[in-house]
């Protein structure tokens, strides 16, 4: 051990036969890893040190020792061993010996206790759902036996997956999953085996509705949806849902109902914005339940959440009334028209920012496809959900730092400040306007506001229309705080923003729909075709206002289906 410390001595400058100062400082560390542990061999492990030994510590293993004598003769000297009969350096000591008592006692502590020998702990995570003990997965084969044995060759069609679903278990517009998800694509219809093959896999290892759901659109190998996995079942509930039976004569307006129903679906389900919904989001929300409601509710209107026809009545003729050369996509200065310019440039160049667009290749031509524009018309006419308030959040964060700042606040609070002067209305100083913001989101942090500050405040919305909206802004105004807090606190089912927006605008559309064919045909005309089949409300959703639909439509690939990623070959494809 000690011989490294002994070869510098022959190189000492003074020939001293004697280590120099700093190799003994080397000897003392190595004493430190002596197989022994102890310590207290330190400084008189060699012979001739000049510092004297110090004093044994208090209970060190090594029994006292006088001296150690190292020789230092040449390196073919026999043996290294002290005066006292100490073992050479590399040697082990007894087995017996107290220091290797010492170091089986340190070992045995620094080992892990062993596992505690109690019961197991029971899952408690089931991202495919909890798995139901009742549940016989030979007597579910056997019903949708016995509903294939009913088909010809036991093969089931498009047509029949209503009573293949019903004997699954499922709502009834589930059939086209079913059907996709069997390879019913490829032939046109599916074999008993291979189906029953298919849905054996998922009653084994999918054990609520919204992970079958989940199975059956998802791509092989993902566990998530994406946009272009909704398309096949939206498919089917436009050519099978009897309250969108008159889109049968509009074959070409197919994908426009498709990709705002997609849009609307990610709205309100996918609350992480990664374009993804997850198991345990489609779990969350509500969107099974209104899938369970195509079944048994036949005017699509009333299932107002993703379905409704008016609903895309009013979103498609907004963006068309703002597509000016119809190209299906629009810029600034289109968007900023919408609301008669109420919502401000500022605001409007930070829609275009890619802060919650997409669309790679749109966003560098400073376009906004038809996808985007539902999620800033469901964002700008309903400030209180919390997918909105998130929208207008991430506007307004100029840097991306999570909160918002005064000097955020004043940025945009500036341009809305001038709008005001000039329409004739005294702006607020920022100070006074941020004094009644605070008051109104109570912050946690008063220098700084947080989307949880927002989310908590019930009046989110009148803080967004406060910094770049004027005509919402003098609308709230005109309204005291009590009664907007009375709308909120009111009983029974409250009516959205949203809903009763699209509920005014439809019935306007309509109107200026019929006043167009009364100018266009005579008044007299009009009159008497009135007369004869008076337009009731449930004949309003067989009206389509003329500037979108009346015209000639355009090709299909000229609606952006999704807002995601679609490039020139795939729009390229779909016209074709």
């Amino acid at each position: 051990m000690f011989r490294g410390c002994l070869r510098p001595a022959h190189r000492s400058p003074w020939g001293c036969p004697r280590p120099a100062p700093h190799v003994l400082r080397g000897c003392l560390r190595l004493a430190h890893r002596s197989p022994w542990g102890c310590p207290c061999q330190a400084s008189h492990i060699i012979q001739g040190c000049p510092h004297p030994a110090p004093p044994v510590p208090w209970g060190c293993p090594c029994p006292a020792r006088g001296p150690l004598v190292l020789p230092l003769g040449p390196a073919s000297a026999a043996g290294v061993r002290g005066s006292s009969g100490a073992p050479a350096a590399g040697s082990s000591p007894p087995a017996d010996s107290p220091s290797r008592r010492s170091a089986a006692q340190v070992q045995t502590q620094r080992e892990p206790p062993p596992p505690h020998p109690g019961l197991p702990v029971p899952t408690f995570f089931f991202p495919r759902g909890r798995p139901q003990p009742d549940l016989s997965v030979d007597a579910a084969i056997t019903r949708v036996e016995d509903a294939f044995a009913q088909f010809p060759h036991e093969r089931a069609t498009m047509a029949d997956m209503g009573q293949v679903a019903k004997a699954c278990g499922c709502p009834l517009f589930w059939k086209a999953p079913l059907f996709y998800a069997a390879g019913g694509e490829r032939t046109g219809s599916v074999s008993v085996h291979k189906f029953i093959a298919m849905w054996r896999k998922i009653l084994q290892t999918c054990h609520d509705e919204a992970a079958k759901f989940l199975h059956l659109l998802m791509s092989p190998g993902a566990n998530y949806l994406v946009q272009e996995d909704f398309v096949p079942f939206l498919q089917d509930v436009v050519n099978t849902h009897p309250g969108l039976s008159f889109l049968k004569e509009a074959s070409e307006f197919h994908s426009r109902y498709i990709t705002t129903v997609i849009q609307r679906i990610f709205y309100t389900v996918n609350r992480s914005w990664s374009g993804r919904i997850t198991c345990s989001e489609l779990r969350r929300s509500t969107f099974l339940q209104s899938v369970a409601l195509l079944e048994e509710e036949a005017d699509i209107n009333q299932l107002t959440e993703f379905f409704s026809y008016e609903h895309f009545y009013v979103i498609y003729c907004k963006f068309w009334e703002l597509d000016t050369d119809h190209d299906l996509l629009i810029d600034a200065r289109d968007l900023a028209r919408h609301g008669d310019h109420a919502i401000s440039s500022r605001m409007i160049d930070r829609v275009f920012s890619g802060a919650v667009t997409r669309g790679r290749k749109v966003q560098k031509e400073g376009k906004l496809t038809y996808a985007d524009f539902v999620w800033f018309l469901l964002s700008e006419e309903d400030k209180k959900t919390p997918t909105s308030i998130e929208y207008w959040f991430r506007l307004m964060d100029l840097d991306g730092d999570g909160a918002l700042s005064m000097f955020e606040l004043e940025h945009f609070y500036e341009e809305q400040s001038r709008r005001l002067d000039s329409l004739g209305v005294e702006a607020l100083p920022f100070p006074d306007c941020l004094c009644q913001v605070l008051d109104l989101v109570r912050p946690q942090d008063p220098g700084r506001i947080t989307l949880q500050d927002l989310k908590r405040c019930r009046l989110a919305h009148v803080f967004f229309d406060t910094f770049f909206n004027v005509e919402k802004y003098l609308d709230h105004e005109q309204r005291e705080q009590a009664s907007l807090l009375r709308d909120g606190d009111s009983e029974g089912p409250e009516v959205s923003d949203w809903d009763r927006y699209a509920a005014e605008e439809y019935d306007i559309l309509v109107a200026e729909e019929a006043a167009g064919d009364a100018w266009d045909d005579g008044y007299e005309d009009e009159e008497e075709e009135e007369e004869e089949e008076p337009l009731g409300p449930g004949d309003r959703r067989l009206a389509r206002p003329r500037s979108p639909f009346s015209e000639a439509p355009g090709p299909l690939g000229g609606v952006e289906l999704f807002g995601f990623e679609c490039g020139d070959l795939d729009r390229d494809r779909v016209s074709s």
